[in-house]
């Protein structure tokens, strides 16, 4: 689908495409205030598939920059584990703090909570965790008798301890 032939309907779905509201959409696409047509209008089919379009454009717009950007600056999926490693390391002072050229520039502070959130990020890309929350709720049922029990005096005479 291609811009729609009304500018003003047009108009009305980039704005929606937006996240406008249809109020505002409708009065920036250049009609009088009125909720109840700007509401009537958002329901027009045309107007639904067009900003369904628009939004779909936008994604696929968004994913090419991020990805471009990504590239760009060189960011890759090894220099973020590299990086987070150095970070624990640092955070539990194994490493000392240094400048471009290797020379010491101070003294890092044990920070406990950095390296941890650093191991439990590189844990969730190794895939050493599992969320819990997510996993099914299982019920164990355990069979203590496989004969049912007509009365608690029956089975009491039944499993007695002998004297």
């Amino acid at each position: 689908m291609t811009a729609l032939t009304n500018p003003r309907h047009e108009r009305f779905a980039q704005e929606l495409a937006k996240g406008k509201t249809a109020s505002e959409a409708y009065i920036t696409a250049g009609y009088k205030e009125s909720r109840a047509n700007a509401s009537t209008l958002r329901q027009n089919q045309n107007i639904l598939d067009r900003v369904s379009e628009l939004l779909k454009e936008h994604e696929s717009i968004h994913a090419q920059a991020t990805a471009d950007a990504v590239k760009s600056v060189g960011l890759t999926k090894q220099w973020v584990i590299e990086t987070l490693m150095d970070n624990v390391a640092k955070a539990m002072q194994a490493k000392a703090a240094t400048n471009d050229e290797g020379q010491p520039i101070g003294e890092y502070q044990y920070q406990g909570n950095v390296a941890n959130k650093a191991l439990e990020l590189l844990g969730k890309e190794l895939g050493m965790f599992v969320d819990r929350s997510l996993t099914e709720n299982v019920n164990t049922n355990y069979v203590v008798s496989g004969d049912p029990v007509d009365n608690v005096d029956d089975w009491e005479a039944q499993h007695a301890p002998k004297h």
